[in-house]
């Protein structure tokens, strides 16, 4: 008997089926959140809380939002990241990990 598994990645925000999806966590008033987000609402998330977070002071060491292949990677949004790469004609695969050379030249330009 053969089995076929499908795996759907959703936006918690909107409902839309992507790859793209990622999970992220938050803290608000010692309780952690974790959603699923793609690129977009990602971005929306960033918008809503960046005033705060320019405002707020850090505590401690945050722990590294994790992918749902597991990898860690940074706060930057990596679709973001990926889209401004391929416009300015650095090659970067579609998934995995974002080079290092290509992150480092996107925080220059956008910091």
């Amino acid at each position: 008997m053969a089995q076929k598994i499908i795996t759907i990645y959703t936006d918690d925000l909107t409902g839309e089926e992507t790859q793209d999806v990622a999970t992220h966590t938050f803290s608000i008033d010692g309780i952690a959140y974790e959603i699923d987000l793609g690129p977009d609402s990602y971005e929306r998330l960033l918008q809503a809380l960046g005033p705060f977070v320019k405002a707020a002071r850090k505590q401690g060491k945050a722990k590294k939002p994790m992918t749902r292949t597991t990898v860690t990677r940074s706060s930057e949004d990596t679709a973001a990241i990926r889209t401004w790469a391929k416009e300015n004609g650095y090659s970067v695969n579609d998934r995995g990990r974002v080079p290092a050379d290509i992150r480092s030249a996107y925080l220059k330009v956008n910091s």
